[in-house]
């Protein structure tokens, strides 16, 4: 049985916000219900300790979020949620309530959004409050994914930072550790898998269906986290076991292509993510 470092369950492809670094996803607007969860749930922990609720969306936004934290602690999982953090005022009790609950990873970029209701100011006085009330409690991880062409606000982002996090950080091999069980995490911008882009050839590798799997919310069953809309569908788990969608022949092919360093799916090979796996 081979056993996941992570799978991402998409528990709704709905968001808040409509940000410039985000794809966002052509499928039908979707939010997972409790009986299907509760479907799922048995299937996957087998192949994993931990759970993302999170490949598109903003798992925020779901109405049974709370409920949905103690049906995967009643499993035995650990949830780790990523959120563009303008719930997180509104969520926080539930999210701090969780016994279940792993990690937030909090991504900076809603000043990439047309639709942020709040001055940027007032977002990131929240998202930085909810990692002041979690210190000791769940991993809170702040991320800035942008360099290499959206930088323009960090230092305005780092300043409101150090307010709430004061200085000296601990440097760490991604970043810094800002407090107790608190990290700002670096990342480079990158270009999301898309079939119009272009073909950046069969050379390459990619830890999808090695360390990562994603259930969109449908069931659908996808080799990573950036398969946004659904493109390398692997079999859905609401009808089929896991054993069969893993042993798949596409499942198979994409497993063993990049055993190879082989892209073999036309979508992988236009993954801007996968090209630092190349260096």
């Amino acid at each position: 049985m081979r056993k996941f470092a992570k799978i991402y369950l998409e528990i709704s492809n709905l968001c808040n916000l409509n940000c410039a670094f985000c794809p966002g996803t052509k499928r039908k607007p979707q939010a997972m219900s409790e009986e299907d969860l509760r479907a799922l749930l048995p299937k996957l922990r087998p192949y994993t300790d931990f759970l993302y609720f999170h490949l598109m969306g903003e798992p925020l936004c779901h109405p049974l979020l709370g409920r949905f934290l103690a049906l995967a602690g009643e499993q035995g999982f650990r949830v780790i949620l990523t959120t563009n953090g303008t719930l997180l005022p509104k969520q926080q009790e539930v999210l701090l309530a969780s016994p279940a609950l792993h990690k937030v990873n909090v991504s900076l970029h809603a000043f990439e959004a047309n639709d942020l209701s709040v001055p940027f100011s007032e977002y990131l006085r929240d998202c930085f409050s909810f990692g002041q009330a979690a210190q000791g409690k769940v991993l809170t991880v702040y991320r800035l994914w942008n360099h290499g062409g959206a930088e323009a606000r960090n230092g305005e982002i780092l300043a409101a930072m150090e307010a709430a996090f004061p200085k000296p950080w601990q440097q760490e091999r991604r970043g810094y550790r800002l407090a107790d069980r608190v990290y700002l995490e670096y990342g480079d911008k990158f270009d999301w898998p898309d079939l119009a882009a272009e073909d950046g050839g069969e050379a390459g590798f990619c830890y999808g269906l090695r360390d990562q799997l994603g259930i969109l919310c449908d069931g659908t069953a996808v080799p990573c986290c950036l398969d946004h809309e659904g493109d390398l569908a692997l079999g859905n788990l609401h009808t089929q076991t896991m054993e069969e969608i893993l042993s798949s022949p596409r499942a198979q092919a994409i497993y063993n292509g990049f055993s190879a360093r082989k892209a073999v799916e036309p979508l992988c090979r236009r993954c801007g993510y996968a090209n630092r796996f190349k260096k």
